[in-house]
């Protein structure tokens, strides 16, 4: 074979394995209104970046017919390049070939590049369409698995992890996904169950259709598995583009800073926002939209428990983590999924450098004996934990209530809180005026000749004494009482002055963190 043959052989392999599972099964993708796994890529990355890793990789069976069935890549896509401009490593699987099913090899594609992210402190992009473990090649696709598990976790807090189902994801195939820091969905195409409905109507006669099982509505509404819902694949891809301009490279690298764009609104409006009334509700993002930089908030798992907002913005330019009740929902009071929303998302702040803004009205955890059966002290102390472990800076504006338990939990100094301001508006204290009146007067109210009006009396003696954000001024648990309008210049000033702060824990091999 001379060199122009030998030329013509590279040129025909890489043809023959972008051609993935063929021309007809590409089609049949494209029917489903999926793009292929190097469509994917394509429109993922910026033009021309990617470089591709193991693209002639064939599986090594041979049982059950399998080696005449051996096509170049083995199902998936490996390789690194750049989104606007930032260098990332990137697995997608090719449903076109064995269904995207994972084999040994197609494993070890994936291994091969999550450690190259490793080494190079990038974060690691996986594009999922999958039908699963390879039959064919029995426990070694498990072990295969059982390999990526093992190096999520290993990378878990190194570099960022992004899932995006586009497809089906089931069994086993979920549990690397929801190892990673966020997971993007697809409507009406990608799913994600440990048991199908098939194997759910076979064990218990329940009925139920793949999406309601596990769609992405489902996974994003009522499960929390997923922290994003995108109406098509290109949306989901540019959720993946939105998240990488607030975090870093890895857990050495700061999160990218861009300029600062002050919110065009009046900051008198802010005035504006607190109802007279203190158990009516209002919208807490009018608040967070009017702080932080013009344009930049980005909500994370907004369609879940909604008594509690968090997401991504900047302000000044830097990018931060935003907690805050939503006093609309349940008037912001704390509950299982909530506390357990919060924690998780403070704890990637944590992992990657990103700042934690707290915005607090909170009347308290949520009574019932459902919460109280379904664990609300462990999930609670979750949030807690997450706080109280955060060595990021920490700055927290209460806002409205901020009673009981749950004004240790949500950024206070208790809880390492680095600052810690207060509206005139805010009320803090052990519980809301009427309860504690109704406690520690009850003899006066039951032996006064008009029970209504003494408890009335005392009610509002106790609001002008203690729901209001002076006595912890006084005590120096907050560090100061502020005008709503200063709020983002405050804001601004603490967050500058706290960017360089050094907060050492004790050493240990792990802390045991309540689960």
């Amino acid at each position: 074979m001379n060199k122009e043959e030998k030329f013509e052989v590279l040129k025909e392999k890489n043809l023959l394995a972008e051609l993935g599972g063929g021309e007809k099964r590409i089609e049949a993708q494209h029917n489903k209104g999926k793009m292929t796994a190097r469509e994917r890529i394509e429109t993922l990355l910026d033009s021309n970046s990617f470089v591709e890793m193991d693209k002639f990789v064939v599986h090594r069976t041979n049982a059950f017919g399998m080696d005449k069935k051996k096509i170049l890549g083995d199902g998936v896509v490996t390789g690194y390049g750049t989104i606007n401009g930032r260098k990332v490593c990137i697995f997608a699987q090719d449903f076109t070939v064995f269904g995207g099913a994972l084999g040994e090899m197609h494993a070890e594609k994936i291994l091969k590049i999550m450690d190259f992210a490793m080494k190079n402190g990038l974060p690691i992009i996986g594009l999922n369409d999958s039908g699963g473990a390879r039959i064919q090649e029995g426990v070694a696709s498990l072990a295969g698995y059982g390999k990526i598990f093992r190096a999520n976790v290993l990378a878990s807090g190194v570099i960022p992890q992004i899932s995006v189902i586009m497809g089906p994801c089931a069994g086993g195939a979920v549990y690397s996904p929801a190892l990673t820091d966020f997971i993007i969905m697809v409507e009406n195409s990608s799913y994600m169950f440990i048991t199908g409905p098939n194997v759910v109507k076979e064990v218990t006669g329940e009925e139920i259709s793949f999406e309601e099982l596990g769609g992405a509505q489902t996974h994003n509404k009522t499960s929390g598995v997923a922290h994003f819902r995108a109406p098509n694949e290109e949306v989901a891809l540019a959720y993946i583009r939105k998240l990488l301009e607030y975090i870093p490279q890895n857990n050495l690298s700061d999160p990218p800073r861009s300029a600062p764009v002050a919110p065009p609104t009046d900051p008198m409006e802010l005035r504006d926002i607190i109802p007279d009334n203190p158990n009516k509700p209002f919208d807490v993002k009018d608040v967070i939209t009017r702080v932080v930089d013009h344009h930049s908030f980005f909500e994370v798992q907004k369609e879940y428990a909604q008594n509690i907002v968090v997401g991504f913005a900047r302000l000044d330019g830097y990018p931060v983590g935003i907690v805050a009740n939503q006093p609309k929902i349940m008037a912001g009071a704390l509950d299982i999924n909530a506390s357990d929303k919060a924690a998780r998302f403070i704890r990637f702040c944590d992992a990657f450098n990103i700042p934690v803004i707290t915005f607090v009205d909170v009347p308290g955890f949520l009574p019932g004996s459902d919460q109280e059966f379904g664990g609300i002290i462990r999930h609670g102390a979750k949030l807690l934990y997450a706080y109280c472990e955060a060595i990021v800076p920490k700055l927290t504006i209460i806002l409205r209530k901020d009673f009981g338990g749950a004004y240790d939990v949500l950024g206070s100094r208790h809880s390492g809180a680095d600052q810690v301001f207060a509206w005139p508006t805010a009320e803090i204290a052990v519980m809301g005026a009427k309860g504690a009146a109704n406690i520690i007067f009850r003899k006066e109210i039951s032996s006064a000749s008009n029970p209504d009006k003494k408890r009335q009396e005392l009610i509002k003696s106790y609001e002008e004494q203690f729901s209001n954000p002076y006595v912890a001024a006084e005590l120096g648990l907050i560090d100061g009482v502020i005008f709503p309008e200063e709020t983002r210049e405050v804001l601004i000033k603490a967050l500058n002055f706290t960017l360089s702060k050094r907060e050492h824990v004790p050493p240990k091999k792990h802390a045991n963190m309540p689960m």
